[in-house]
């Protein structure tokens, strides 16, 4: 049996690389060539520092490593119904049960079933040569798309969108990303894509500030700081934002999503973790405002995504800052957690 190098994540902020056997595809399962697999903010925080993930974000130990895959299929198991080999896909993140009410619905995310599976997690995942995957969890690439922004669809951008259609981002809106790592960089990539005419980022650390401004995703980028609120403000006619999605899972950073938001406007959700404290008749029941959670995206919508963005053109590579070959994935997954970076990548050839 042929074998390979797969990236684990020992929890003690380093990379190791061990030997698996190539995986045979069982019924209604693919053996997909990795393209490229990206790192997202989630693996850092939950298993590369520490192994900190419970349910859901617990990672087994000696799992490969990488929940953001893109690829092409090399081979099909038996019983197969839509797609195959030679198809290029992206891997929906999480393999759920397929039977309960949010898989029948698409949202293999929620699936609390025992049977529930994350790739990177819980099953391997795309830090490796090749992977396996159920047929069920696949979204097709369309050719206009390359395998990074697949990459980038399987999670990152795809939990922005589930959140952007929740608040009815338009043409109307005046967004604000606060947190300006891969997740709140999409935000405002999409939002420009969704029709935003005025997009506004707040961000600690000034290379991603820098990258949010190179790349005119930010008509207007903060720092954090006691005056950060008057700047929206003064940008917004003193009203604030339409809509705003908070990416940071910063306690100051939500409330300040929370009290820039005009009246009647929409918070998301979306960053991981944390707290936050803010005083509810002033800032959100007089101001009628209403805050979403949102986590991952569905099946279905990842689809419409990847059809989107081919509508519209765009690209979310364009936030990938470093790629680097599996043999430095130590490197990689350094580099992501310093976060002195847009998005991080593996690639495959």
């Amino acid at each position: 049996m042929k074998t390979m190098k797969g990236a684990i994540l020992p929890g003690n902020g380093t990379v190791e690389l061990a030997s698996f056997d190539v995986p045979k595809p069982g019924y209604g399962q693919v053996l997909i060539k990795t393209m490229a697999s990206t790192i997202c903010g989630s693996d850092i925080r939950c298993i590369y520092n520490e192994h900190v993930g419970k349910g859901p974000e617990g990672y087994q130990p000696g799992t490969i490593a990488g929940h953001e895959p893109c690829g092409i299929i090399v081979e099909e198991g038996n019983g197969l119904k839509r797609f195959k080999k030679g198809d290029r896909v992206i891997v929906y993140h999480i393999s759920g049960c397929g039977v309960c009410y949010d898989c029948r619905r698409g949202y293999a995310i929620s699936c609390s079933s025992p049977h529930r599976a994350a790739y990177g997690w819980q099953r391997d995942g795309g830090m490796a040569p090749f992977m396996l995957a159920e047929e069920r969890d696949l979204i097709e690439l369309p050719d206009e798309l390359t395998y990074l922004d697949g990459a980038q669809v399987a999670c990152g951008f795809g939990t922005v969108y589930e959140a952007l259609e929740k608040i009815d981002v338009s043409g109307n809106d005046i967004v604000l990303a606060v947190g300006l790592g891969p997740v709140g960089l999409a935000a405002l990539q999409l939002a420009k894509a969704m029709g935003s005419p005025t997009t506004i980022g707040v961000e600690v650390n000034k290379e991603r500030i820098k990258l949010a401004k190179d790349l005119k995703l930010a008509d207007y980028a903060f720092t954090p700081g006691e005056n950060v609120l008057d700047d929206i403000l003064a940008v917004t006619n003193g009203k604030g934002v339409e809509k705003a999605i908070d990416a940071s899972a910063n306690a100051k950073g939500r409330e300040l999503a929370i009290k820039a938001t005009r009246a009647f406007g929409k918070i998301a959700f979306v960053g991981e973790g944390g707290t936050v404290s803010f005083t509810p008749s002033p800032d959100i029941i007089h101001g009628q405002k209403t805050i979403y959670g949102s986590w991952v995206t569905s099946l279905w919508k990842m689809e419409d995504l990847v059809e989107r963005l081919v509508r519209w053109g765009i690209h979310p590579e364009r936030l990938i800052t470093h790629t680097f070959p599996l043999e430095k994935a130590g490197e990689a997954y350094a580099l992501m957690s310093k976060g002195d970076c847009g998005k991080v990548a593996v690639v495959f050839e």
